[in-house]
């Protein structure tokens, strides 16, 4: 199935596997890339010689065209850049807005910039920048998330911008791909039903909490971090809404020692790291030092499995999906699904006017 993402990025098939943390490793990336969709790196866990290796792991393992998501807010962005750069990566995806510059030059070295963005505003300032296409990520997302849901959302971006839009939030089978190429768009992206495949390094035991949800089991909470994030509903998640600020701000203090060791970063790269994320979300103190929480309390449940020790992050999408097939098995059946649904739709085109 050709669209204008297709041809952009050189896959075959118009879907995206998002870059989730401690979950988008190189085997899921490649093997999403292998399916013939877009597979995307997740870096933000990594340090920058991790990141090299993760790289040169996923271009051993396939061929295909894949991308690596970027902190644009992160101290070492321009270095990470360099490196997918050197390494001939073919997409850049970021979920903050990179700066004109970097968009520029990314795309004078060969790089596609596709930046995931949550709001109209959004799409139309990274457009005027250069970026080459947009993921548009409606409140039905996983992780941090918006309250404006995609049916709403991506027609005002699909309206609004003349680069391909790939519609995320909420997606999870052919169906939804046909309805999201109808509104508009060029193609979907896909993290939970991804994140719910035999190719997911994700411990057997979480996978099996998602897949026991039901679609109220998924919340949206400010305890993590401040900010509004989707995840499944869990006795953990209920002790961090019922903690104090006090308590949450110890267990913050913590993390955000343990994220230090385990990124290598100084604290005054975090400290520059923090102030670089106060600026773009205009947050206060007490929520930067709260977002330390996510990368630890992800990396307890998706890499450690210790669900009582960590979060899920979740589109509402779990709450129907019931199985774990391979990344190829996946593909094949949301284009086989898309595919009937689009010859379903012609034949009412063939119907002969009533009367």
């Amino acid at each position: 199935m050709e669209t204008a993402f297709t041809r952009l990025v050189g896959v075959a098939h118009p879907l995206v596997q998002t870059g989730m943390g401690w979950v988008a490793g190189p085997r899921l990336v490649s093997a999403t890339a292998n399916a013939g969709a877009l597979g995307i790196l997740a870096s933000a866990t990594m340090t920058l010689d991790q990141l090299r290796t993760a790289v040169r792991e996923v271009k051993s393992r396939t061929q295909a065209p894949f991308g690596v998501n970027l902190r644009a807010d992160a101290g070492d962005a321009a270095e990470r850049a360099q490196l997918i750069v050197d390494e001939g990566v073919r997409v850049a995806s970021f979920a903050l807005a990179p700066s004109k510059e970097l968009i520029g030059r990314l795309k004078h070295a060969g790089v596609v910039v596709i930046p995931s963005i949550g709001a109209r505003r959004h799409a139309e300032k990274v457009a005027a920048w250069g970026a080459d296409a947009v993921i548009v990520q409606g409140g039905e997302g996983g992780g941090h998330t918006g309250d404006v849901a995609t049916t709403v959302l991506l027609p005002q971006v699909v309206d609004a911008v003349d680069i391909p839009v790939v519609a995320a939030g909420g997606f999870r089978d052919g169906r939804g791909l046909v309805a999201a190429l109808a509104y508009g768009a060029a193609g979907i992206a896909m993290g939970t039903r991804f994140l719910l495949t035999s190719d997911s390094t994700v411990p057997d035991a979480v996978k099996a909490r998602y897949l026991a949800a039901g679609v109220k089991d998924v919340t949206v909470t400010r305890a993590v971090d401040g900010l509004p994030h989707r995840m499944l509903r869990s006795e953990f998640v209920d002790s961090l809404e019922r903690a104090g600020r006090t308590t949450a701000l110890l267990r913050a203090v913590r993390h955000a020692a343990g994220f230090r060791k385990l990124s290598g970063l100084s604290w005054r790269q975090m400290v520059r790291d923090g102030l670089a994320m106060k600026h773009g979300k205009d947050l206060s103190w007490s929520q930067v030092l709260l977002a330390a929480n996510t990368p630890m309390l992800l990396k307890a449940s998706m890499v450690e499995g210790r669900t009582d020790l960590g979060v899920m992050a979740s589109g509402q999408v779990a709450g129907v999906i019931e199985d774990l097939p391979s990344c190829a098995e996946l593909v094949a059946r949301v284009m086989a699904e898309a595919h009937s649904a689009l010859d379903h739709l012609h034949s009412f085109a063939a119907l002969p006017p009533a009367g």
